[in-house]
């Protein structure tokens, strides 16, 4: 009787981790970032931790939004050393998704965008705490070789006028 159940088995197994592997294969970049909903809690944690909050403003089938996700927000986000220097969040522009913006009141998502003057997808930009702007916006794909730079120098100005330095 083993001898008949174990193929089966075998290919059970196999049938399982094919399934799997097409589903993580399908996932899309937004996976490992989180989408805005509460940025008064944000602005919360962010000054707790004296870090600034970094939202990239995406839209429905952007596939530089995708690609600024997956090559650079994705990995950042899932860094535990990033934790210690900036709090990611994605926005979809247009989007009618509720959102708590940071002085606590309601609105939606493409709101908010539209409230930051968002007319380009992906744009990145890096806001204190309570909100502001803390340097320039990253519109575009720009320049693939020097993105990583362009983050990295908005998150360093987002921690030094974060924490007043």
């Amino acid at each position: 009787m083993r001898r008949l159940i174990a193929p089966w088995m075998l290919l059970l197994k196999l049938a399982i981790l094919a399934c799997g592997l097409a589903l993580t294969g399908t996932a899309s970049a937004a996976d490992g970032l989180v989408q805005a909903s509460n940025f008064k809690a944000d602005g919360k944690l962010a000054m707790q931790r004296r870090v600034p909050i970094l939202v990239v403003f995406t839209s429905p089938g952007c596939s530089y939004c995708e690609r600024v996700k997956r090559e650079y927000l994705v990995p950042m986000h899932k860094d535990p050393a990033y934790l210690k220097r900036v709090i990611i969040r994605e926005v979809t522009v247009g989007a009618t998704t509720p959102l708590t913006g940071f002085d606590g009141s309601a609105t939606t998502e493409g709101a908010f965008a539209a409230s930051h003057k968002i007319f380009l997808t992906p744009t990145v930009k890096v806001l204190t705490p309570q909100g502001g702007d803390a340097g320039e916006a990253i519109v575009g794909m720009l320049t693939p070789d020097y993105y990583f730079g362009y983050l990295e120098a908005a998150i360093d100005e987002g921690g030094r006028i974060t924490r007043g330095k």
